[in-house]
């Protein structure tokens, strides 16, 4: 492989210039005085120098040569990490060597076990050539692990420093001591970086330790035997969750070989995706994907789920040349919504609380927009013109009054990112289903069609298309409404398009697009205070505020 080539003479010096850096800080503190500070400073340097060669030789293949495959680029990437990472440990001995000149008694390290901490970092850093370009996870694990015993072994003398600083006795020795201890910690923490590099350059995908046991656990449960390196990761969906999705299937078929999803995140987001999953299953067999596995980390999470075959909405409107395949979804969408809306109708009133929702979410948008913060209030003769919070607080009693009649069981987030067709099968599938609960059904109907509007499309096709979404679906949820009595749906809808326009705002950059979604918010505002005492059965939706 010419990239190994080019690196392998360079990280083999550069490893043993490290350890021999370690080496060089554990004789320090073994033998005080044995090493001159100022050429073992120097020898820092050379490392720094192995470590440029490495990185202008990986840039040199990027620029000149255009036929990488992605192990390839993959390992290059684990290279990158590792070599930073060793020059971080070895600036770190070069630390440890500098505290000893603080030390008023020499040899006063040496109350302390330190040997425990060089075994363990010497036992890894010997495994990095090999595991580097052999790509083996065993070894790279045993390279991550190598930082939980060296955190486990600072843990027991930080606490033992600490109690006898109490005594105010040798407290600046102390003190030297716990900073020589953490240095030793945090060469840890460099060997954890690169052991989940080895771990990501050999599925193919960033993957911390805690994912990677995660998952191996999870395909442990459904009794598969093959190794994790015997499976493909590839990040899909752009998410803003905070959760990590990939998908992940087996490279040489067998076991699992059908493609999954591997999403991590937050325990509490995804036990209430796995609840809402099983409970979509019941209600409509595979709308949502199957649950293969389900584990829990700590404050983590990790879910393995079906792989839905299909594009989802976002994609079909932005890739489809012909509009007949998105009409062809939006009518399958439609009609499930019909179905499942028909289905969970129970004669309970709602309200969706939207403005406290967008309270929720303000913060953020005046991190992105902070000029919205100050739209201002005037008085213009004698019209008055509010603020964005003072027409927010007006309406905020509106929305108290505007109770749906009725409660459906929602998607909770129905953007086009989240809507799946399968047009070989002729199917809708639902995924990201966190927030699905018993409400009312104007909250999917606001997201869905703001979602359409805030894709970024400069395309005259493409936006008309986007347009004619946003109106058929708007005339479809209107149909619902009359055939089931709902007779405020426009005006709790239009409130559903208030808080989806001002929270959009956060996730767009271009000042103009994100304007004019907010004044799109301000301008339903003001529309909704000016029916005000008159019958909300009355009020519709501005057909323009849907369409851009």
């Amino acid at each position: 492989m010419p990239f190994r080539k080019e690196v392998d003479e360079n990280l083999r010096f550069l490893i043993l210039e490290v350890r021999s850096q370690i080496e060089g800080s554990q004789r320090m503190l073994e033998e005080p005085g044995s090493i001159s500070v100022e050429s073992f400073s120097a020898r820092d340097d050379y490392i720094d120098n192995l470590k440029g060669v490495i990185e202008s030789k990986s840039f040199s293949q990027i620029f000149h040569v255009t036929d990488f495959d992605k192990q390839t680029v993959d390992l290059m990437k684990a290279v990158l990490v590792i070599t930073s990472n060793l020059e971080r440990i070895a600036d770190h001995a070069v630390n440890i060597v500098g505290q000893t000149q603080h030390y008023k008694d020499p040899s006063f390290i040496k109350r302390y076990d330190f040997e425990p901490f060089y075994e363990e970092l010497f036992g890894a850093i010997d495994l990095i050539y090999e595991a580097t370009f052999s790509q083996n996870i065993k070894t790279a694990l045993r390279i991550c692990r190598s930082e939980f015993a060296i955190d486990d072994l600072y843990r027991g003398v930080f606490e033992t420093i600490l109690e006898e600083l109490r005594s105010g006795e040798h407290t600046e020795d102390r003190l030297t001591s716990i900073f020589i201890f953490r240095y030793l910690e945090r060469m840890g923490d460099s060997l954890l970086n690169i052991g989940e590099a080895v771990i990501s350059a050999a599925v193919g995908e960033k993957l911390k330790i805690h994912q990677y046991e995660a998952l191996e656990e999870t395909l442990q449960g459904l009794q598969i035997t093959a190794p994790l390196s015997d499976f493909s990761l590839k990040s899909i969906w752009e998410t803003r969750s905070g959760c990590r999705i990939a998908r992940i299937e087996n490279k040489n078929g067998g076991e699992l070989s059908r493609a999954a999803i591997f999403k991590e995140g937050r325990l509490k987001k995804l036990t209430e995706e796995k609840e809402n999953i099983e409970r979509w299953q019941q209600l409509v067999p595979g709308l949502p994907p199957q649950v293969f596995g389900f584990q829990r980390q700590g404050e983590n999470g990790l879910l393995l789920l079906e792989y839905c075959s299909g594009r989802t909405l976002k994609e079909l409107v932005m890739e489809s040349s012909e509009g007949v395949e998105v009409e062809e979804a939006l009518g399958h969408l439609t009609r499930t919504l019909r179905s499942i809306w028909s289905t969970t109708r129970k004669p309970i009133r709602t309200n969706a609380h939207h403005f406290s929702q967008l309270l929720a979410r303000i913060d953020e948008v005046h991190k992105v927009h902070p000029d919205y913060h100050h739209y201002p209030g005037d008085q213009i003769g004698s019209v008055a013109a509010h603020s964005f919070d003072q027409l927010v607080e007006r309406a905020i009693p509106i929305e108290a009054a505007l109770d749906a009649p009725f409660t459906v069981f929602i998607h909770g987030d129905l953007n086009v990112d989240n809507v799946i067709y399968d047009q070989i099968e002729k199917k809708i599938h639902f995924i990201d289903l966190h927030r699905s609960s018993e409400t009312d059904y104007v909250q999917d109907v606001a997201v869905f069609i703001v979602s359409n509007f805030r894709l970024p499309v400069q395309n005259n096709q493409t936006r008309m298309r986007l347009n004619w979404i946003g109106t058929s679906f708007y005339e479809f949820a209107k149909s619902f409404a009359e055939e089931n009595d709902d007779r405020t749906f426009d005006a709790r809808l239009t409130l559903g398009l208030i808080r989806s326009f001002t929270t959009s705002t956060r996730f767009e950059l271009e000042e103009e697009f994100a304007k004019s979604m907010y004044l799109r918010a301000i301008f339903l505002l003001e529309k909704m205070i000016g029916h005000d005492g008159r019958p909300w059965e009355e009020f519709t939706v501005p057909r323009q505020a849907l369409v851009h």
